[in-house]
């Protein structure tokens, strides 16, 4: 028997590239959960389950790209019905992200800020360039652009590259400090600070830039996201990879073997 995998929000532009994933996977769909009003769109009939604790019943493991406000409870579901959750909501808060960790202790839980693996990628260059360019010399910089619709700034993928320029320089990127949406006069760049800028316009899928600049030279580190389906096949790679392992918390590094 394959694979049953549920998805949170299948009515949503995720979801529905998600279902398709799936079945292009060789896994079974084992159903979705949509919000009052949703409706699907084309493709084959959908079973949909009426909240999170039926979809976990009905699936083997559950993905969820829906919002961060549902993310507690998803986790929670996970934790109880002792199943899998692959979560690619950015935007949580600290309770939030704790309620995912916590779950990751009865479970195994791939959280992600972006299932790209590409974005993987960067992620771990960013650091080795951060280790090797120090903040005395190199100010480093994130710039994201989105479509006109995400509701969160910075992206959960400019934070992701930020805590890796952090770690690369020994140090968390709360201690380090955020230097985000500058306007007036706010004086001098503080030695050390990781700077973010978002842009949002037009239906951008995802573009981050991260640039070391010294008085002497400048380096950019840049990845591009053309088909939002580059984050379906990696959570449903995520799916499928999640499937038997011990509770705890893991991310694409591990995933694609990079960690």
């Amino acid at each position: 028997m394959s694979l049953r995998i549920g998805i949170a929000g299948i009515a949503g532009r995720m979801g529905r590239l998600l279902a398709e994933e799936v079945a292009a996977a060789g896994a079974t769909l084992g159903g979705g959960t949509m919000r009052p009003g949703s409706v699907t769109r084309g493709g084959a009939p959908v079973r949909v389950l009426a909240d999170a604790p039926a979809l976990f019943a009905a699936s083997d493991v559950v993905i969820d790209f829906t919002h961060a406000s549902a993310a507690a409870a998803h986790a929670a579901a996970a934790a109880q019905a002792g199943k899998p959750l692959v979560l690619g909501t950015s935007g949580l808060s600290a309770e939030e992200e704790a309620a995912v960790v916590a779950a990751a202790e009865r479970v195994p839980v791939v959280y992600a800020a972006n299932f790209s693996p590409g974005v993987t990628l960067a992620l771990a260059i960013a650091e080795r360039m951060a280790a090797a360019l120090p903040p005395e010399t190199y100010d480093a910089e994130i710039l994201e652009m989105h479509h006109r619709q995400k509701v969160d700034a910075p992206s959960g993928t400019a934070i992701a590259l930020g805590r890796a320029v952090a770690r690369g320089r020994k140090t968390t990127l709360e201690a380090a400090g955020m230097e985000s949406g500058r306007d007036g006069h706010y004086g001098a760049r503080r030695t050390g600070t990781i700077g973010f800028a978002a842009l949002r316009g037009g239906q951008v899928v995802g573009e981050h830039t991260l640039i070391f600049a010294a008085g002497s030279e400048q380096i950019a580190l840049t990845h591009r996201s053309f088909d939002r389906r580059v984050y379906a096949a990696g959570a449903v790679r995520a799916a499928l990879w999640v499937q038997g392992r011990v509770p705890g918390l893991y991310d694409m590094k591990h995933v694609v073997g990079m960690a």
